[in-house]
């Protein structure tokens, strides 16, 4: 792409460009500064381009310095073709860079057309100093402005489109040195409109601390409408190259140092892997001929002191060194890896230190360590044998006959002689537990035999006394064995004399201690108090008493049986001589505890008896009073739901007249009131059986609390349906309703009640009232609930769907029509006077009005005028007309 590209670039030069004299001025002295920033480092430049190269020695010399490769050798001589020769060498090394020049010979060159020349050196910089620009997949010019672009973007006034009027204010310029040395330019004080003093201080900074010449004027420049492309472009090339190879230098520099660090890293690694290397052989080297000297010391103190050497190293001196040498063993696996990411070659220790070698002396050590162990602890253990043997003798011997110290005068006592059961069975046991003591002994005996054997064997200095100690032990072992076996004959005789009488004993308390329980628990339920309630419960209980009494004989033989257990005790005392403690050692009851608790039982059955008849006879007078109760309450109970139905059904009753209704309920009361004669019977009944504490009364559903309550309802729904027949009575006379009227609305009422001889619910009303044509629809439905139910209970009374049909279809006075009627007393004023009132009403009722009327406020008020509005829609409980 690079090639192709700088062939188009060199394609578009066109040399009638360069006729423009302030183009010329400027790529002249644009291309002469550029060739000299290279020329220098060869000790040389130019000071006329068309002459300079003429020869084509100083072309020849830039193209070494700019490529970094060696031409062809120059020819030295200066006839024309000698430089025409040289001009093609140069020529010809420029088209070996993939260059295609165009209308640029050696001839002209040589001849010093100045056009020419520029060209050439045009084409040179677009190869050398352009082409390679790459920023983003872009390069050559497109990289470079692109560069200068990226560069430059953050700062104000700076817009870089193009390589020629765009850096006409040099502000772009003073952006690229500012963006990469900020400190030798002071941006922020630059104006746009100075552009000379911003080139020159772009010219200025860059060939003083950028080593970049001086290649433009500022003046040629600013007066020039579009300055040279190619002259500006050689001079921003100078920039990036500047900059570009900073940025890169300092990468390198960073890279290299990254390396140096990495490598110094490493070489001091391998110098403390040497260091440790040596010093950790060095140790062992020194440390095994330690460990393998297996010079016995004679003495046991001396032995222990090398034993306590030997647990100096392992404690103090070897610890360390393991950490050594597992230290040394991570330097080294880090060191590879190091060395492995790095790529660099692997550590190789010097001979014989590697971490095998390593390893393999520190195994030699430990061999050699854990050889010298053993030996020290075998010679230690030899060493002590001797010594422990004769103290073990000792602590046996002293223990053997302390133990043994007063043993054979305990076995010669005869203490069984005058002993009892239980105590002859602890001697027993006592014995029995000696003689395991004496076979556990038996053991030691044998050391004490062994260990002076094998001190004999061992010839210890002291054996001679050892013996004679030895000897006595095993003559006094022998006695005891004896005296043993003597104590336990006699023992077991004096046993089996009282194991008899023992078991008369045991056989005793095994039957006495559960009849004793029976009679305790006999007697527990013969005073055990009961409360029952029925006759049902008493006779349970007589029925058990009357078992109970049936086991009275046996529980007889058995006393007798235990008795006589107890006697012949006492006959084997006697026939034997055997003194007897008194004292069961089985229980602590006597025959005598048995015989004070039969009679106990004995006089407690008979009063037991008494007290069952007794409560027999009290429950057989509570049924009497439940019966009594029953009969009665239940002729009470269905009279007061029979009278209930009867005032229900007369009060719904449409034959006859209401003064009718009204005769038939007062006979009713009357009725009830006579009656009261039977709940005050029933009260006294009641009053008797809750004095005796009876609860419960299986012969009737009803109590005494049903019949108070259905009483006090039936005198309360007799009373409240006489006063609602008054109340219809009332209405009737008030609203002039006929009896007829008065029947079509109870059957209307009857017919859409769901419960009988009760209320209307809201739920009824609705189809109740649908045949009336002034009640059609929810709007007026509601308004009639609000009127026949006003406190929304959810219930309608007949009476008062009495006084909405009456108001319904009756003619009544209205709000309207009571003010229009005081609009006729007021001569047709919106208010009324006193005066008024009290000469058109009679003086009680004016003197109503008076106190109730509140004062008119009207616009066409008076003094004294009253508002009779608000008080006629007061008095039917209307808002405000």
């Amino acid at each position: 792409m690079g090639t192709s590209h700088y062939m188009q670039q060199e394609e578009d030069w066109d040399r009638d460009l360069l006729l423009d004299p302030a183009w010329e001025k400027q790529q002249r002295k644009t291309f002469t500064a550029w060739c000299n920033s290279h020329l220098r480092k060869a000790g040389t430049q130019i000071e006329n381009i068309e002459e300079d190269f003429r020869n084509g020695l100083k072309l020849m010399l830039l193209l070494e310095v700019i490529s970094g490769e060696r031409l062809p050798k120059p020819d030295k001589g200066k006839m024309r073709f000698h430089k025409i020769a040289n001009v093609n060498k140069a020529l010809d090394f420029i088209s070996s860079k993939g260059v295609k020049l165009v209308s640029i010979g050696a001839e002209e060159i040589v001849d010093g057309n100045l056009k020419m020349t520029l060209g050439m050196i045009w084409t040179i910089i677009l190869r050398f100093a352009i082409q390679d620009i790459s920023v983003e997949e872009t390069s050559a010019k497109e990289g470079l402005l692109l560069w200068c672009q990226r560069k430059t973007a953050p700062y104000r006034n700076v817009n870089v489109q193009n390589f020629h009027i765009s850096w006409k204010d040099g502000l772009a310029l003073c952006a690229l040195i500012h963006r990469h040395r900020p400190d030798l330019i002071d941006y922020a004080k630059l104006r746009k409109d100075d552009p000379i003093g911003n080139l020159n201080t772009a010219f200025e900074v860059a060939e003083k601390y950028l080593d970049i010449p001086k290649m433009l004027d500022a003046e040629d420049i600013v007066n020039t409408p579009k300055p040279d492309e190619k002259a500006i472009m050689t001079y921003v090339s100078c920039f990036y190259h500047a900059f570009a190879g900073a940025e890169q230098a300092e990468t390198a520099a960073n890279r290299i140092c990254k390396v140096l660090a990495v490598n110094q890293e490493n070489e001091k690694l391998m110098e403390e892997y040497e260091k440790l290397a040596s010093e950790l052989l060095e140790w062992i080297r020194r440390t095994i001929p330690w460990l393998e000297n297996r010079v016995a010391e004679k003495s046991m103190s001396a032995m222990r002191r090398k034993l306590e050497d030997f647990r100096d190293y392992r404690r103090v001196h070897k610890p360390p060194r393991v950490q050594e040498k597992c230290q040394l063993e991570i330097n080294f696996n880090t060191l590879q890896t190091k060395l492995r990411l790095s790529n660099r070659p692997a550590f190789m220790p010097s001979e014989g230190k590697m971490v095998s070698d390593i390893a393999n002396a520190w195994k030699g050590l430990e061999q050699a360590e854990k050889g010298y162990e053993e030996w020290l602890l075998t010679e230690i253990r030899r060493l002590e044998r001797l010594e422990h043997l004769a103290e073990k003798f000792k602590q046996k011997a002293t223990l053997h006959e302390s133990w043994t110290r007063g043993k054979e005068e305990m076995l010669s006592q005869r203490d069984y002689e005058s002993a009892s059961l239980m105590e002859v069975r602890a001697l027993m046991r006592k014995h029995e537990a000696f003689e395991s003591d004496l076979a556990a002994h038996q053991d030691r005996v044998e050391q004490i035999a062994a260990i002076a054997q094998e001190l004999n064997e061992l010839d210890y200095h002291d054996a001679a006394s050892v013996n004679s100690r030895c000897q006595a032990i095993c003559d006094q072992w022998d006695t005891l064995g004896t005296l043993t076996q003597k104590r336990r004959d006699a023992l077991e005789r004096v046993e089996k004399l009282l194991e008899t009488i023992d078991q008369l004993y045991l056989e005793f308390a095994k039957r006495a201690a559960p009849f004793n329980n029976w009679m305790d628990g006999a007697t527990e339920d013969l005073q055990d108090m009961f409360i029952v309630h029925s006759i049902e419960e008493i006779q349970s209980l007589i029925t058990a008493h009357e078992q109970f009494k049936a086991t009275l004989p046996e529980a007889d033989k058995e006393r007798m049986a235990i008795l006589g257990i107890q006697n012949e005790i006492q006959k084997i005392a006697q026939t034997y001589g055997i003194k007897l403690s008194g004292v069961n050692p089985y229980t602590n009851l006597s025959h005598l505890d048995i015989a004070s608790k039969w009679d106990t039982v004995k006089q407690l059955v008979p009063h037991r008896d008494q007290m069952l008849q007794e409560e027999l006879a009290r429950q057989q007078a509570n049924e009497r009073l439940r019966r009594q109760f029953a009969a009665q309450a239940n002729v009470l109970g269905p009279w007061i739901q029979t009278k209930m139905e009867e005032i229900g059904h007369i009060s719904v009753d449409i034959s006859g007249s209401l003064e009718d209704q009204m005769n038939h309920l007062k006979q009713q009361e009357q009725n009830i009131i006579n009656y009261k004669a039977n709940i005050d019977k029933l009260e006294g009944d009641h009053q008797l059986i809750q004095e005796a504490l009876v609860f419960d009364n299986k012969h009737t559903s009803y109590t005494m609390e049903h019949i108070r309550v259905g009483w006090e309802q039936l005198l309360t729904t007799i009373a409240r349906t006489i006063n609602e027949v008054e109340n219809q009575i009332l209405t009737r006379d008030a609203k002039g309703i006929s009896q007829e009227q008065m029947n079509e609305f109870r059957a209307s009422f009857n017919h859409f009640d769901r419960v009988r001889y009760g209320p209307w619910h809201p739920d009824d009303c609705n189809p109740s009232l649908t045949p009336i044509p002034t009640l059609q629809g929810e709007v007026e439905f509601a308004r009639i609930m609000m009127l026949v139910d006003p406190n929304s209970t959810g219930v309608v009374t007949f009476q008062a769907f009495i006084d909405f049909m009456t108001r319904e279809t009756a003619e009544t006075d209205t709000a309207e029509q009571v003010v229009a009627s005081f609009k006729i007393l007021a001569s047709d004023k919106n208010y009324i006077t006193v005066e008024e009132l009290r000469r058109e009403l009679p003086p009680e009722q004016a003197e109503y009005c008076i106190s109730r009327m509140t004062k008119y406020s009207g616009a066409d008020a008076v003094s004294g005028a009253l508002d009779y509005v608000s008080f006629s829609s007061a008095l039917y409980g209307e808002s405000d007309l």
